[in-house]
């Protein structure tokens, strides 16, 4: 696999999905934690797992969200990737329904712990020229 490790490539990602504000934060505390680590995740995760091809931003968001909700107790992360999957162009409306399917696979009581994120995650506006109908 080509590829694995690529900070530039793991930072221009990383730009594309996240905010300022949102990737200092969270660099902040695995750095404080961990010194170096957060170069790590920038390097191997958006610089090598969100390199490979076959999946679209939109499927990498549905799939984080519902790894998230299945988990469980990782509140800030869920919405942080729901103001990731708004970023990119999702709407809201397909959020909700992407975590009511969620409810035979995962329960009932994540689904629900997820969609009372759902109202409180930043809202902001899709990316200009962004599609999300079905």
């Amino acid at each position: 696999m080509d590829g694995v490790f690529d900070l530039a490539a793991g930072r221009e990602r990383l730009a594309e999905l996240q905010d300022e504000a949102t990737t200092a934060a969270w660099r902040s505390t695995v750095d404080s934690a961990a010194p170096g680590f957060d170069e790590w995740i920038v390097g191997a995760i958006f610089g090598g797992t969100y390199q490979r091809q076959h999946l679209t931003s939109r499927d990498r968001q549905l799939l984080i969200i519902g790894a998230l909700t299945a988990l469980g107790g990782v509140d800030p992360q869920l919405s942080g990737h729901f103001e990731t999957s708004r970023r990119i162009g999702m709407t809201r409306d397909e959020i909700a329904e992407a975590l009511v399917h969620l409810v035979p696979y995962v329960g009932l009581p994540r689904a629900l712990a997820a969609l009372r994120l759902l109202p409180a995650a930043p809202t902001s506006q899709p990316r200009a020229g962004s599609s999300s109908s079905s």
